[in-house]
């Protein structure tokens, strides 16, 4: 089974050959390195607590481009030591939700690591691929 790359980097296999963009070098790796948004990252915050937990929710983050949607969700998936797969909804479809998440099941079987799935765009699919 293949492992699903973590950055794009990864996925074109670039990862240790190619200097990587300073947003992504500069990107935090906890919450703590998270800059804003202090009543969801401090210690006792929705964020905190989710990163602190075994527990699996849904969540949706909620705000315009480049305010740290994807990056928050990235962090609490290494800090939880989960699995992070992202699919944007502009050119996913109901199929590939249902292979990640086959993937997701098979993976936590196989090696107990769950996985955080993060749906870009997730506002793009239309009423018939979210009621599936």
């Amino acid at each position: 089974m293949k492992k699903a790359a973590a950055t794009l980097f990864e996925a074109a296999g670039l990862a240790d050959s190619a200097p990587r963009p300073l947003a992504d070098r500069l990107r935090p790796a906890s919450l703590d390195e998270v800059i804003g948004q202090d009543h969801l990252t401090r210690d006792g915050s929705p964020l905190r607590k989710l990163a602190d937990t075994d527990a699996a929710m849904s969540v949706l983050l909620w705000g315009p481009p480049g305010t740290g949607k994807t990056t928050l969700a990235y962090v609490i998936s290494h800090v939880t030591r989960r699995r992070f797969v992202e699919l944007s909804a502009v050119s996913a479809g109901v199929k590939d939700v249902r292979a990640a998440i086959d993937t997701a099941r098979s993976e936590l079987g196989l090696t107990g690591r769950q996985t955080i799935l993060f749906i870009d765009e997730v506002h793009r699919f239309n009423k018939a691929q979210q009621d599936a």
